[in-house]
């Protein structure tokens, strides 16, 4: 059987990435907290590398420039995302049990990670720029994640895999954007909640699918 939609290789470029000596690490780090705290616009080379106890020669030296700094700070976020997914996608042991395995895990995830919600999200509200390196990362990972729930979807209710699979999107993002914003208590357990009622409502023909 070949790879899933939300496995195959090369559908997104790739970004550029950068070896990390130990001064990019913890360049990265403090990068990485004060983008997602602060936003990315908000935060200049000086404070990174004041944060991280570096110079401005050693940030260039590494990254060459602020560009990519924000890019590694959001691939290096999506990609302990999608391994922090793979877990519960791993254990959950039928595709509708997957589906509600996502919200658990984005649930779980924005407990200790994301208390300002979704960073992709976030970086889209400040890069709208398709020209801009760190792009691809962000609405990649958007269409991987519908990947993700096509596929599954598809195992559901393959006459309407991809009507669903939106609907559950849907379902997610708008959990992650009310969770972010403090729209009211426990949004991603309310979406999952939902997401249960609706497979619960449309799978009565789908056999083993439940």
């Amino acid at each position: 059987m070949g790879k899933k939609a939300y496995e195959k290789e090369g559908a997104v470029a790739a970004p550029r990435r950068i070896a990390m000596t130990p001064a990019a690490r913890r360049a990265l780090d403090a990068a990485g907290r004060l983008f997602y705290e602060r936003g990315i616009h908000a935060v200049g080379v000086d404070l990174i590398a004041a944060e991280a106890g570096v110079t401005k020669k050693t940030l260039y030296d590494r990254f060459g420039s602020k560009e990519q700094i924000v890019v590694e700070y959001l691939a290096e976020r999506d990609d302990r995302w999608r391994s922090f997914l793979a877990g519960y996608l791993a254990a959950a042991p039928t595709p509708r049990a997957r589906v509600l395995a996502v919200f658990d895990a984005s649930r779980d995830w924005a407990a200790d990670r994301s208390e300002k919600g979704c960073a992709m999200v976030n970086a889209h509200a400040e890069i709208s720029d398709a020209a801009h390196p760190a792009y691809p990362i962000i609405t990649g990972q958007k269409a991987w994640m519908l990947a993700l729930f096509t596929d599954l979807a598809r195992e559901i209710a393959p006459d309407r895999a991809e009507r669903l699979a939106r609907t559950l999107v849907l379902l997610h993002e708008g959990g992650l954007v009310a969770h972010g914003l403090h729209v009211f208590p426990d949004a991603l357990d309310q979406a999952r909640d939902d997401a249960e009622r609706l497979l619960a409502g449309g799978t009565e023909s789908a056999g083993d699918g439940r």
